[in-house]
């Protein structure tokens, strides 16, 4: 059963149909509503949207899966969107308008060239991906100058050949240097290396004859529920405008910020946390703050003795899968154990402690006739150690007359 059926009525096929059969009925429809061939149908661009969607979400398997659970609602709760009808209907046939199918003539499918993107980072922290954001961007590129239409001219006409370079972009310069001549190669100054200038009296006032004007815009990067570090968000031919030029994209790169507490791997997460002997051997509950601000009374099983090191789970509590925000990774925690101190435990406590506790075990015979017996001190540190080492060498090594240390000359 799925929760709706809107989208396969969309496609007029059954919510059992195969990929196939989704394909083919996208297909047939898709030339049938294209705005190109109905213009005199107000609702065309709209009946040709709402079909794109359609087969959008149910050709993917993951967003179909999804689609069938929780229907509209399930897909935008979880970060999906939707590809433009137009991309997905030249995705199918190639570019071009309709009427380029059947070979009636329109703008065919030649692409222009396209522009560089522009790829930036995108700090956010392990907060946003879990619960998901939006945020506003603010973008300053060079837009195609409106005054003048991209020519950069008051008049229309477009741009001249440089006399400077005779349009090659580049000028030869010839220096003497004394009784030497030098020939460099270098862009050239009237054109900027274009080829091309503007008249000056002829140059629009808006770009001053440079085609493009500055333009600042604010750009909404949609942080999904369970995106990752290094992660893109593109937004298609939004990076600079040029004359004939199809505009580059602007690329978001998902940076993580470093969290406090929890570290990721893949959708789990995980932390430390420090207990005490008694909560390790009679139990433990403390409070954990979740990445959307819940607190999680976490509790270990009763009867469960945790030792140092021990990483213990709780199921589901991690991050959420990227386009699958309802099935989430788990929390993993690692216990380190606080002993107490000598001064908390007096030779009273001690004793009340080890009734409590199983048994020593016994102490075996000693396998020799002569026995001593030390005690336990804590180690003196390494460079202590060495230290002294060396003193009693050099008590033991005989002494000479002189100053100390053995002194070496090279011959």
């Amino acid at each position: 059963m799925v929760k709706e059926t809107e989208f396969y009525d969309r496609l007029g096929v059954e919510p059992t149909a195969t990929p196939e059969e989704i394909k083919k009925a996208y297909r047939k429809k898709a030339i049938q509503l294209h705005p190109d061939k109905n213009p005199d149908n107000p609702k065309a661009a709209d009946l040709f949207k709402e079909l794109g969607e359609a087969y959008d979400a149910l050709s993917d398997a993951d967003k179909r899966k999804v689609y069938d659970k929780y229907g509209k609602e399930g897909l935008k709760e979880g970060g999906f969107t939707s590809r433009n009808a137009s991309d997905i209907f030249e995705q199918f046939f190639g570019g071009g308008s309709i009427f380029d199918l059947f070979g009636q003539g329109g703008r065919g499918g030649q692409r222009r060239h396209k522009g560089e993107n522009i790829v930036t980072a995108l700090n956010v922290s392990l907060e946003d991906l879990y619960c998901g954001k939006t945020a506003r961007m603010c973008v300053t590129r060079n837009i195609v100058c409106g005054t003048c239409k991209g020519t950069g001219t008051k008049s229309g006409k477009g741009s001249v050949k440089c006399t400077g370079c005779d349009g090659r972009g580049m000028k030869i310069f010839v220096r003497q240097m004394g009784m030497m001549i030098q020939q460099t190669q270098a862009v050239c100054n009237d054109c900027g290396g274009k080829g091309e200038t503007v008249k000056e009296k002829d140059r629009c006032v808006s770009c001053m004859g440079k085609q493009v004007v500055p333009d600042r815009k604010i750009l909404e990067v949609q942080i999904d529920k369970g995106m990752k570090n290094d992660q893109s968000i593109t937004f298609a031919g939004e990076s600079d405008q040029a004359p004939g030029l199809e505009p580059g994209d602007i690329i978001f790169v998902i940076k993580q910020k470093e969290h406090p507490v929890f570290k990721r791997m893949g959708n789990d997460l995980y932390m430390e946390k420090t207990i005490k002997l008694v909560e390790a051997l009679t139990g433990v509950t403390f409070h954990v703050t979740s990445l959307d601000q819940r607190t999680l009374v976490v509790r270990s099983a009763p009867g469960e003795i945790i030792k140092p090191g021990d990483v213990l789970m709780v199921p589901e509590e991690g991050m959420p899968q990227h386009k699958r925000p309802f099935d989430k990774g788990n929390l993993l925690i690692r216990f380190n154990i606080s002993f107490p101190l000598p001064s908390e435990l007096p030779p009273p406590k001690m004793k009340a402690i080890e009734a409590l506790l199983p048994p020593r075990d016994p102490l075996p015979p000693p396998t020799t006739m002569e026995v001593d017996e030390v005690v336990l001190k804590t180690p003196v540190t390494s460079s202590a150690s060495s230290s002294h080492g060396h003193d009693d060498e050099e008590d033991d090594a005989p002494h000479h007359g002189g100053g100390g240390g053995v002194q070496c000359q090279q011959q």
